[in-house]
């Protein structure tokens, strides 16, 4: 029952929604009834959107994988999906909203805050190395890998799935529910059969981010 992030849910809809509302060939099918109510309900999950983007000692940051859709506060799922700001599936909502042909001041706004919080949210100095293991078979899945952490200053940035909404600091969690602070104290079920890093957002910043920003200063 909550706004969900994850996994491309509302945005993925989000997406239907305005190819719906641009009228393509290939919805021509479409009757203009259907097509303004598809034009209301892309706005109102765009308002929504706005609403669900976290604010930290009065700063705007990004989103979560889920929010309330009474509050709008960010909350969790699975046991071991806690209550997050998450940078992978804000990097999804901003590309969404730099999608937008004429974005109002608010979702410059919000846009401009979740790429800073992005930017500075980054991690250097680190890369994920996988390594043989003798073969495992949990409930779930199989592996012949485990994950560590390993320094390596030439490293792209990466950010971890999770980060704490009240210090902004990285965290994992088991399946009991218990928050931990470095992949080495999660599970080898959860360490191998769960995306704990990413370095999906450094596209975002390197090259979607500045095309945006060029856009806008032409218009």
């Amino acid at each position: 029952d909550a706004v969900t992030y994850n996994d491309d849910v509302m945005i993925g809809t989000m997406r239907l929604l305005r190819e719906i509302a641009s009228e393509p060939p290939h919805f021509a099918w479409v009757d203009e009834t259907l097509r303004n109510k598809s034009r209301a309900s892309l706005d109102r999950a765009i308002a929504v959107t706005l609403k669900c983007q976290i604010v930290v000692d009065g700063v705007k940051t990004a989103w979560g994988q889920q929010h309330s859709h009474e509050t709008f506060e960010p909350v969790k799922a699975r046991s071991y999906e806690l209550s997050a700001i998450c940078p992978v599936e804000s990097s999804g909502i901003l590309m969404f909203l730099m999608g937008i042909e004429d974005p109002s001041p608010e979702v410059v706004e919000a846009i401009e805050a979740a790429v800073a919080w992005i930017d500075r949210s980054k991690i250097m100095g680190i890369r994920i190395d996988a390594f043989e293991i003798v073969p495992v078979r949990f409930e779930n899945h199989s592996t012949t890998k485990d994950r560590a952490v390993v320094a390596d200053p030439d490293a792209a940035p990466l950010w971890t799935r999770y980060y704490e909404v009240e210090t902004n600091r990285p965290f994992f969690c088991n399946r009991d529910g218990i928050k931990v602070y470095s992949l080495a104290e999660v599970a080898l079920e959860r360490r191998t059969g769960y995306g704990w890093y990413s370095g999906s957002p450094n596209r975002l910043l390197d090259v979607h981010y500045p095309a945006w920003k060029k856009r806008m200063a032409s218009k």
